[in-house]
């Protein structure tokens, strides 16, 4: 007898160049047949990690979204690109930037028009297509670090940890006359890549929110959190706490937030059988 598929959990996959996003999360939910989402797009140009949410774990995508991300980004120099990578159109300059330094810190950044933030309520890129040219919004990121691993042949090479949110074409554009030739996404949080050549696994959801602090419930407490009723928070967590995980035996059994002493579930997540 096969192996039933877990209800819910999530894949760290290596994305390959030239698909979509949309792409490996649709091929999973074929092979898979469970609903399935992602925790955080990648442009077809760009490779790296995916994390792909299978069944109720695709509630969980708000909890990670927001975090930083780790990226490889090769930046040809000397090179203009219309949309600030290698898919648009390509102009040489012949001018390479004097220092190869990116900023670092808080920063604001104007969104490019290839991006999918909606202006008007139509995304900026199905205006690009058109070629519509409107004033776009800014937004104010972090760049951690922003360290060069190599320099050579007309190419630079940087390890970046940011903010989510944060656009590396446009951080790339900020040496000049560069663009950026290859981008890899190494990590999202404490999740990484998965090693070379290894099978994808499903992984429970309780590892996709191990940055939430974390609370221990009982059995008489679990049943109340699954029929509705809320719990008494403990010591040390108030309404300014964020969202916690609410854990039994190392199984998560919700997300909460805290509210005038009681815990306020925002994510139940079903009995694994």
């Amino acid at each position: 007898m096969a192996d039933r598929i877990p209800p819910s959990g999530f894949i760290c996959t290596d994305k390959p160049p030239g698909v979509t996003s949309h792409d490996v999360v649709a091929d999973r939910r074929r092979e898979l047949g469970i609903k399935a989402g992602h925790a955080g797009t990648l442009d077809p140009f760009a490779t790296g990690l995916l994390i792909v949410l299978l069944g109720s774990a695709t509630r969980l995508q708000r909890y990670v979204l927001g975090l930083p991300k780790t990226y490889v980004a090769t930046a040809r120099l000397g090179w203009r690109s219309s949309t600030g990578d290698r898919d648009g159109e390509l102009t040489e300059t012949g001018r390479v930037p004097d220092r190869l330094e990116l900023p670092t810190g808080r920063i604001l950044q104007t969104v490019p028009m290839t991006s999918a933030v909606r202006v008007g309520g139509e995304r900026l890129y199905a205006k690009a297509h058109r070629g519509e040219v409107v004033r776009t919004p800014t937004r104010e990121v972090e760049i951690h670090r922003a360290d060069l691993v190599e320099a050579t042949g007309g190419r630079a090479t940087f390890e970046i940890e940011c903010s989510s949110g944060t656009y590396v074409r446009t951080l790339v554009e900020t040496l000049e006359d560069a663009y950026c030739e290859e981008l890899r996404r190494t990590a999202i949080g404490s999740l990484g890549l998965p090693e070379p050549g290894a099978a994808e696994v499903i992984r429970p959801p309780a590892e996709l929110v191990t940055h939430l602090p974390a609370i221990e419930v009982g059995a008489e407490d679990e049943r109340r959190i699954r029929t509705g009723i809320r719990i008494e928070a403990p010591e040390g967590i108030d309404d300014d706490t964020g969202p916690v995980r609410l854990m039994r035996g190392g199984v998560l059994v919700a997300v909460a937030r805290a509210h005038e002493g009681l815990l306020r579930t925002e994510v139940v997540l079903p009995v694994i059988e």
